[in-house]
């Protein structure tokens, strides 16, 4: 999950799924959104599933996602991220803890919430973690939000820190501009791309657009 990409200092896309999907029918909207431009990666995020759900959403995703160069990222279970060949998983300040998470995942990815606060980010990458995820941005509909995360924290982060960041929370092609400005290394976006008028494909081209004008 590389952070070089078409933006003045490589920031790149970061696809989430919706809310909920049938696997079968998401693959060709996934391909086609993978096939119009740049993505770094790709997080399945699909909760109160069972784990049969979960692993019959991977097992027909996965090789739709890493044959095109992607990263394949679970959200909340590194023990089936391990078990099911994705590249990494993502957790939250809820789920299981950033250094139990490094231990299952081992040499994988691992990303980390830490909302809005400084404080969970050192946290999150003196654990380990590969890269900390800080929002809500901008209001979303994809998930409730508790924290409001100013712009401010991405440019502190990209000046002290090496270590990647990842905005999120109602990411648009219309207003990523200054987050992508402050130095954020990924825009994870959900809605932007799969209710995009035009289709997936055109929600990608048009991020990625964005991504280079506001770099």
């Amino acid at each position: 999950m590389s952070n070089k990409g078409s933006g003045s200092d490589g920031c790149r896309l970061y696809l989430i799924t919706p809310p909920a999907l049938d696997p079968l029918a998401f693959r060709d909207p996934l391909a086609a959104a993978l096939d119009a431009g740049d993505v770094a990666a790709f997080q399945l995020r699909l909760k109160d599933v069972s784990d049969d759900v979960l692993r019959r959403a991977i097992d027909t995703l996965r090789p739709v996602v890493q044959s095109r160069g992607v990263a394949f990222l679970l959200n909340d279970r590194p023990d089936l991220a391990v078990a099911h060949g994705c590249d990494g998983a993502h957790v939250g300040q809820e789920d299981i803890s950033a250094a139990e998470a490094r231990t299952i995942l081992g040499d994988l990815t691992l990303g980390v919430t830490c909302h809005n606060s400084r404080e969970l980010a050192f946290d999150a990458g003196e654990a380990g973690a590969d890269y900390v995820a800080f929002g809500a941005f901008f209001p979303t509909t994809t998930k409730d939000t508790k924290f409001h995360a100013e712009v401010d924290i991405l440019a502190w982060w990209h000046e002290l820190m090496e270590l990647p960041s990842v905005a999120i929370g109602g990411i648009t092609a219309e207003n990523c501009a200054p987050l992508v400005k402050a130095g954020a290394d990924f825009l994870a976006v959900s809605g932007a791309v799969w209710s995009h008028s035009e289709g997936p494909a055109a929600g990608v081209r048009a991020m990625n657009a964005a991504i280079l004008t506001g770099s």
